[in-house]
């Protein structure tokens, strides 16, 4: 298979591997270089550098010293560099081919954005300098906040959320300390969430100390507004709702469900990770809401995956603001300053909940990206999802089947009833899609759907890289359905690991090396 084969044909049509019984005397498949663990590239006597004896000298560690050598491999510059790009060449990427994953937003991290993340300035700014030092770095986090409200409509902002769970985290502790203030924290401890939220929405509420009161959803993917108004009570302390929710569907009775529940005494959070769909169109302070988290990386392009570094800003209606955690940044004559401690604020803050004041890294990113297309061309990024995720939806329904009818947002959801008496399952299509290149969809979930796929094309895919990956999907979908569910149970063939036992992997990991 050739390496950049990736939704596009490098030579005319051929069976499946069709070298597949070759055997070379290297391990490797052409430019597939084959690659053994790092321990057995180098071994701990070498090393890849000379280094001068240690002199004698007096250990300070005490019973910590070390008792056995590190037996870390040693290897030269060229061995370390080419076991990392080697490995590199096995991982998909969104600078390699179209990543479907929905929910999670997977888009193009433009070049811009990082040249100017890696200006000096901003690079090397450390969180312990002087507030006098950092002026220009507390300016641009000013400007941020500022175009972070404007789009949301919001009246404060808290930047030090590091990813969307912990903004949740931050959403939710400034409405309990509300409700504490107003000393109903005893009553109040049901948060109403949807069965289709994400699963942080529900942890979140439950580690501030609430209870779980799950919303299902009506024929049509959204929240159930019979059962929601048979739930509203006094003892509602808020809502977790997203909206567009996970099933990419914009919840047309939002201004009912806010109504509802700031009626009871509730507040009302939004979920905000979806806010690439509506940014631009619609203002979420409009929509009744209370306080709502920003995904950065996938409204504003910043990078995603890898475990971070990540951003999570939460905006906050007036309601809310006063209980913003520190640090939050205000006006000195003319300059700026971080209010640091509670004892420091002249509001009611619910206290600290990082080290720092967030990651500068990704502020400059989204800033950029801000800038760089202007209002007009933040609401066309909103158009240009919706457009392009309802382009694929159209483009599959033929031979795939949507989980639920008419438009969606800016995510298609299908379900398996198109794999129905196929031998075929949801797990066995998206190995399939290895095989041909691409990674799989978001798989079962949100779980109110059976069989889940979820695919989010996002707006920064052109209509041809599109329509190949609809071409590919089309085209597995009629081979699941002609009887060849072989192909489906035993990819992927052509990965450079073939079907793993998951569930095992999942409960016994083997963390650590062992030579056998």
């Amino acid at each position: 298979m050739a390496m950049n084969s990736t939704g596009r044909p490098t030579a005319p049509a051929q069976p499946l591997d069709p070298g597949a019984d070759l055997q070379t005397f290297s391990g490797s498949r052409g430019l597939a270089q084959v690659e053994p663990l790092l321990h057995k590239v180098g071994s701990p006597e070498k090393c890849g550098v000379d280094l001068a004896d240690v002199p004698n000298h007096t250990a300070r560690l005490g019973n910590l010293k070390r008792q056995n050598p590190v037996d870390l491999p040693g290897l030269s510059e060229p061995e370390a560099m080419r076991h990392y790009v080697r490995l590199s060449q096995r991982n998909y990427a969104i600078d390699l081919g179209l990543y479907p994953l929905g929910s999670c937003t997977m888009k193009h991290n433009p070049r811009l954005n990082e040249k100017l993340a890696r200006l000096p300035g901003f690079a090397d700014v450390h969180p312990l300098q002087p507030q006098s030092t950092v002026q220009g770095a507390l300016a641009l986090m000013d400007e941020l906040s500022h175009w972070l409200m404007a789009i949301t409509g919001m009246d404060a902002v808290a930047l030090s959320p590091k990813a969307g769970a912990h903004g949740e985290w931050c959403g939710m502790m400034c409405i309990r300390a509300a409700i504490e203030e107003r000393g109903e924290l005893g009553k109040r401890r049901r948060v109403l969430v949807p069965q289709s939220a994400h699963g942080t929405n529900p942890a979140t509420a439950a580690a501030c100390g609430f209870d779980i009161d799950e919303l299902p959803a009506d024929a049509t993917g959204r929240v159930d507004m019979e059962v929601l108004r048979r739930k509203i009570g006094p003892d509602v302390a808020a809502i977790m709702l997203t909206n567009p929710n996970t099933c990419g569907l914009f919840e047309r009775d939002i201004r009912e469900i806010a109504d509802l529940v700031h009626e009871a005494g509730g507040y009302f959070y939004c979920d905000g990770a979806n806010l690439n769909a509506i940014m631009g169109k619609t203002r979420v302070r409009d929509l009744g809401v209370d306080a709502m988290h920003i995904n950065l990386h996938k409204t504003f392009s910043t990078p995603h995956g890898g475990g971070g570094p990540g951003a999570g800003p939460v905006v906050l209606s007036k309601r809310l603001r006063n209980y913003a955690p520190v640090p939050y940044l205000v006006r000195d004559g003319q300059s700026l300053a971080l209010v640091e401690d509670e004892a420091q604020s002249e509001a009611k803050p619910f206290g600290r909940m990082s080290a720092f004041h967030g990651q500068m890294g990704m502020f400059v990113r989204a800033l950029a990206y801000m800038m760089s297309h202007g209002s007009d061309g933040l609401r066309r990024v909103s158009e240009d999802a919706v457009l392009n995720a309802n382009y694929l939806l159209a483009r599959l329904s033929d031979e795939m089947s949507p989980a639920y009818p008419g438009v969606c947002m800016h995510e298609a959801l299908f379900d398996d009833d198109f794999l129905k008496d196929t031998g075929v399952t949801t797990l066995d299509f998206a190995k399939a899609m290895i095989d041909e290149g691409y990674h799989p969809m978001t798989m079962y979930f949100p779980l109110v759907v059976h069989g889940a796929m979820l695919i989010e094309p996002t707006e920064t895919e052109s209509k041809e890289s599109l329509d190949r990956f609809a071409d590919t999907l089309l085209a597995l979908a009629k081979a699941a359905k002609s009887g060849a569910a072989a192909r489906f149970t035993e990819a992927p063939l052509l990965a450079p690991l073939r079907r793993l036992d998951e569930t095992r992997a999942a409960r016994s990991p083997v963390l650590r090396w062992q030579e056998t």
